[in-house]
């Protein structure tokens, strides 16, 4: 149960700061101010929502959440697998992708390593948001190949949510604060987090 009290103090945590730091990017939508609170963000993502999200793989094991909680575990495995294969395989390319873009056209990474200016192709041509949305499809994929409700309902009402919130209210701003009128224009034309399909408009 301790990584279950984990993982939900962390979720609250990690929107307490996404609020606080929204806040202050508002109030000082600066470049410097943005590097700092960007740094702050990474620090109580990777603290606050990764670490106890990773220790579970750990402990208690992914598919021992519903067990210490009483629930039960998700029916029908075979559509669980039609669902969550293909959704894994899709939420592993959208990281994979978005990593390599960040590096190769952004001079960044997906953390500490904040990127030198907007990354507006390949994969974010489509999506502004594709790391984030590989990352959720891969939760939810996970949650529906091991079975688990627990996993399931948190990714979707927790998980979710919580990282939505942080890409909408302090991430974008810190983005436009760091990259000014070429970041403004790229949110104007590629969607937030539903993946643009067919030809491009460019």
């Amino acid at each position: 149960m301790i990584t279950i009290y984990a993982q939900v103090v962390g979720i609250v945590a990690f929107t307490v700061a996404t609020l606080v730091l929204g806040i202050l990017i508002r109030r000082t939508p600066t470049k410097e101010a943005a590097h700092r609170l960007s740094r702050i963000s990474h620090t109580f993502f990777w603290g606050a929502f990764f670490v106890p999200s990773f220790a579970g793989f750990v402990w208690p094991g992914l598919t021992h959440f519903d067990e210490l909680l009483g629930l039960p575990s998700l029916p029908w495995p075979i559509a669980r697998w039609v669902l969550g294969v293909p959704m894994t395989l899709v939420g592993v390319y959208f990281s994979s992708s978005s990593m390599r873009a960040l590096k190769t056209q952004g001079s960044g990474m997906m953390a500490y390593k904040l990127t030198e200016r907007v990354v507006a192709s390949q994969v974010y041509e489509r999506v502004r948001n594709p790391m984030s949305l590989g990352l959720y499809l891969q939760f939810i994929g996970v949650s529906l190949l091991v079975g688990s409700t627990w996993l399931l309902l948190g990714s979707l009402v927790l998980y979710v949510p919580a990282h939505v919130f942080n890409l909408w209210f302090f991430e974008e701003r810190e983005l436009s604060a760091r990259h000014g009128p070429s970041y403004d224009e790229y949110r104007q034309r590629v969607p937030f987090l539903i993946p643009r399909l067919g030809a491009l408009s460019r």
